[in-house]
């Protein structure tokens, strides 16, 4: 690619001697050629940047700047030619970008020629390097490369906005339009006269663009606020005028520097204009949807409803009519102000939006007011319980929130959780200590992964291993469905004893281990042959197929499905896996069993006890297979899945390392190169752990007899709390994944409701037919 360049740089130069129309344009004033040197990046993306490859590509491009500018002096002769030399990025060492760190964000500039002064000779002392600092706060902190041997010269860093004012100062054409970048003056080889007059014109380029800003929001705001600081900018470029007319050129360039700083602030201003009145609306917005999930769950899934309507306090009035003429009144009147304003279409739909929301919730008043006069009647308990409730909730929620940002907090969660955990199954469910060190053990052994490097590095034997820990944990499964004591049975109830669910348990086991066989044989001999073998990749595709269809076929008691389902995932995600994130397969349904249990036991013993059968009665709720009310204490549920959710994500990966996925683990299913079918399957190993957290849940629903769908929407209430706080932290400065990440994490949450849906729709094909023994079923089997 950088020879064809360059070649083809040459044949327009050679051209140009016979085509006189061609060497005229070559021979014009304030020409610019651009050549764009593409090699270093496709090959620092496919062989890393120190690779054989790579490096001699380096080489390839520096012979190629030699040539480009022997090419253009010899043509020329005139030594009137200014040469930039820089790059769009940087890349770490594993050939990918995007985060803040500096090796991906500083680049390389270096500038020559006409118009460009010499380098500056600094004494040892200076350390020009320390403590640099971008407009957008980026700290520059990498020092110049020893072996450069630049040591004692000036290094001038600027922001790569900066270089295009740089090149059109040395063209001698005005600045891009839309170019916010600075002139970076101690490039340039000019007299004070020149220099204060080449910042003066960007400054008056960015002022320009203050000016349109400014014009074009005033002409279409009822009420408009300018810019305060600008207000007298004329006056300020007349004081700069008669400065230079003067001769002070430092207090002109001192001016004039100020005026632009002041300018980019004004830009920024524009820029955010109407940031307040949207932080508003969609905050609102939000608090109205969640408060209409919260109406919603209370009317059709607690026993609120039933309470109200049997001691008269809820008495609907006849106002719907009143309140939705009242919302379709308020609806047209922010429609006209937005109009008026020629906001975009998409302000009216927040507007609308909010609206609507705020209007369905005055509709529900007089549920609200009676559900809030039945609250203040109940014992002072009650309601310290529904605080505290409120305040772990939230706590774990915003605990959460901060793992997007350190993936390493989970370690202590789990470390937390496994002796709390255990603690409680120890002394207040009070059932066997054999659980209680399984729950410690399980959320320990989870704890290790989010302490290793989220890009994972090869290990082809901890795959194999993984393949024999998943079997070990299947067999220990297989030992409880034979178990037909205490709270077992609400998880072994309605297995088929017979030979066919006997061969379906081995097949799956057999897959499995195939599955850390063709993990081996398709690893080496890709590596000795550098392609993968046809017999080896139907092998693949065919084992992760089948094995994904068997589960539909297993026994429909929960820990029999929930093993099935366990083994019928195993084989894909060996054959995608390349290294540690095989065995947090196992971990992590380590934890999700444990979940099960641990509900199970509480459930048998609460039974057992007596006190469910008396919560029963008040609460309307009936055991069996009927669904109970949700009450308050059914919270942990979807607050344990929300933790899990996002455990399934942050035990192998963070955002950091999206744009870093190892293309190597696709490798054992695909002979050539297809990015789509790629991160098809990449994708999809993604979503493996989520299906497991989805199908555990969906037995825990079904075990304590909830709502699925009350517990979705207590899912969706959860996650509007964090897409609030993250909609606060977006932000638009700084580097591009610290840009990126603000919004890919506001919008991930923002949309996991309806991922979560989908999913769950996916793995109700696996969990729909599952049966959970009754209470009374549970009793007669005991005695």
């Amino acid at each position: 690619m950088n020879m064809k360049t360059l070649q083809q740089f040459q044949g327009l130069l050679n051209r140009s001697f016979d085509d006189i129309k061609l060497r005229q344009l070559l021979l014009q004033d304030k020409l610019v050629i651009f050549l764009h040197l593409l090699g270093c990046d496709t090959n620092g993306h496919a062989h890393r940047p120190y690779s054989s490859i790579y490096l001699n590509n380096v080489k390839v491009v520096d012979q190629i700047a030699e040539s480009v500018y022997n090419l253009m002096e010899n043509y020329f002769k005139d030594n009137q030619t200014a040469y930039v030399f820089t790059a769009d990025h940087g890349m770490s060492d594993k050939g990918s970008h995007g985060d803040g760190h500096p090796s991906n964000t500083d680049t390389p500039l270096v500038a020559w020629g006409a118009g460009i002064r010499s380098p500056k000779f600094l004494a040892y002392t200076e350390k020009p390097d320390d403590g640099f600092r971008f407009v957008d706060d980026h700290k520059h902190d990498t020092p110049t490369p020893q072996d450069w041997a630049l040591e004692g010269f000036e290094r001038v860093d600027v922001n790569q906005a900066d270089i295009a004012p740089l090149m059109s100062t040395l063209v001698g054409l005005p600045c891009p339009m839309n170019s916010v970048g600075s002139l970076p003056t101690h490039y340039l080889k000019l007299n004070k006269a020149d220099e204060v007059e080449a910042v003066l014109a960007n400054t008056k380029q960015i002022l320009n663009q203050f000016l349109r800003k400014s014009q074009l929001k005033q002409s279409s705001s009822l009420y408009f606020k300018p810019f305060k600081p600008l207000t007298n900018y004329s006056s300020v470029l007349s004081q700069i005028e008669d400065l230079i007319s003067e001769r002070d050129y430092d207090t002109a360039m001192k001016h004039s520097e100020e005026l632009r700083r002041m300018a980019l602030a004004g830009l920024h201003y524009f820029q955010t204009y109407d940031w307040f009145m949207l932080m508003t609306t969609i905050t609102l917005g939000y608090i109205g949807w969640m408060v209409n999930l919260i109406l919603h769950v209370l009317q059709s899934y607690t026993s609120f409803p039933a309470i109200l309507l049997k001691k008269a306090l809820l008495h609907p009035k006849n106002t719907s009519m009143k309140v939705y003429i009242g919302g379709c009144f308020f609806m047209g009147l922010s429609s006209i102000i937005l109009l008026l304003e020629k906001s975009p279409l998409l302000y009216h739909a927040y507007a609308f939006m909010t609206i609507f929301l705020w209007t369905r919730i005055v509709q529900n008043f007089e549920f609200l007011k009676a559900v809030w006069r039945e609250s203040s009647n109940v014992p002072f308990k009650h309601t310290l319980n529904l605080l505290i409730s409120s305040v772990i909730a939230l706590f774990v929620l915003e605990f959460l929130v901060i793992s997007f940002f350190d993936r390493k907090i989970y370690t202590w969660c789990f470390l937390v959780l496994g002796i709390t955990g255990s603690t409680y199954v120890a002394f207040f469910i009070q059932a066997s200590p054999v659980l209680g060190i399984y729950i410690w053990l399980a959320c320990w052994f989870l704890s290790v992964f989010t302490l290793m490097p989220a890009e994972i590095p090869e290990n082809n034997n901890l795959v194999i291993l993984s393949g024999a820990l998943i079997i070990l944990i299947a067999v220990a499964s297989r030992w409880a469905n034979s178990n037909c004591t205490t709270f077992w049975l609400y998880l072994t109830r309605a297995n088929k004893r017979d030979s066919q669910s006997s061969k379906l348990y081995f097949v799956q086991v057999i897959l499995v281990a195939i599955s850390s066989i063709m993990v081996w044989l398709s690893t080496s001999h890709r590596s000795q042959n550098r392609e993968l073998h046809s017999l080896h990749q139907l092998i693949n595709w065919s084992l992760a197929g089948v094995a994904m269809v068997l589960p539909l076929f297993s026994p429909p008691s929960v820990l029999s499905r929930l093993t099935s389902i366990f083994l019928g995932f195993a084989p894909p995600f060996l054959l995608l896996s390349i290294g540690y994130e095989a065995v947090f397969y196992s971990a992590f349904s380590m934890v999700l069993i444990g979940w099960i249990f641990v509900e199970s036991a509480n459930l048998y013993c609460s039974e057992e006890s007596g006190s469910a059968r008396r919560r029963s009665l008040v609460d309307g709720s009936v055991f069996g297979y009927e669904e109970r009310h949700l009450q308050l204490s059914d919270l942990r549920i979807p607050l344990l899945f929300v933790i899990l959710f996002n455990v399934a994500f942050f035990g192998t990966g963070n955002f950091a390392s999206i744009a870093s996925f190892e293309i190597s683990s696709v490798y054992r299913f695909i002979t050539v190169f297809s990015p789509f079918l790629m991160a098809g399957l990449l994708i999809f190993k993604l979503f493996i752990p989520f299906m497991l957290v989805i199908c555990t849940f969906s037995a825990v629903t079904k075990i304590v007899r909830i709502p699925r769908l009350g517990c979705y929407f207590l899912v969706i209430l959860l996650s509007d709390v964090m897409t609030i706080h993250f909609f606060f932290l977006v932000r638009n400065t700084g580097s591009w994944m610290e840009i990126g990440n603000s919004i890919s994490h506001f919008g991930i949450v923002s949309a996991q409701v309806v991922f979560v849906l989908l999913l769950f729709a996916l793995t109700n094909i696996y969990t729909r037919d599952i049966v959970v023994s009754s209470r009374q079923l549970t009793a007669r089997k005991v005695m």
